[in-house]
């Protein structure tokens, strides 16, 4: 917990700390939102392959390279993980990718739950060094002069 003695090195070294955690975690928000646009994206795209079997599609090689291909099926070739490739039909996929964008989600939400005790441990740091001078305790009515608070 917050120790009301804390000197101005250590306040510092606190906040710098409580920094660090808050830039790593929007980092991580921020590529977590990047991964559930993506996978929005791909079920949308799954979509247009409905009902397309023998028409010609641009189908992706790489980081904006496509190529003319004819959609003989509608049948998938899903990466699993750890090189593990399956065949799934386009229900199935999307299935597939709603449950890896939920997981994402959780994920997501649990960072921001640790961004928000974050936010809150600093504020209860700056509450404790703002009243160190009148000890009263945090949620009660502070009466002093001196907090500015009436």
């Amino acid at each position: 917990m917050v120790n009301e003695n804390l000197n101005e090195q250590e306040l510092i070294y606190r906040f710098s700390i409580f920094e660090r955690q808050i830039q790593e975690l929007q980092q991580q928000i921020e590529s977590i939102e990047k991964g559930i646009i993506e996978l929005d994206t791909l079920a949308i795209g799954l979509d247009e392959l409905v009902g397309k079997t023998g028409e010609e599609i641009y189908a992706p090689l790489g980081r904006g390279i496509f190529v003319k291909a004819k959609l003989i099926s509608e049948e998938l070739n899903v990466d699993i993980g750890n090189g593990d490739i399956i065949k799934k039909n386009i229900p199935g996929t999307k299935k597939l990718i709603g449950e890896q964008r939920e997981k994402l989600q959780q994920v997501k939400e649990e960072l921001e739950k640790s961004l928000e005790e974050i936010g809150n441990e600093m504020t209860k740091m700056i509450n404790s060094v703002q009243h160190e001078h009148c000890h009263c305790e945090e949620g009660e009515e502070c009466n002093c002069d001196e907090c500015g608070k009436d």
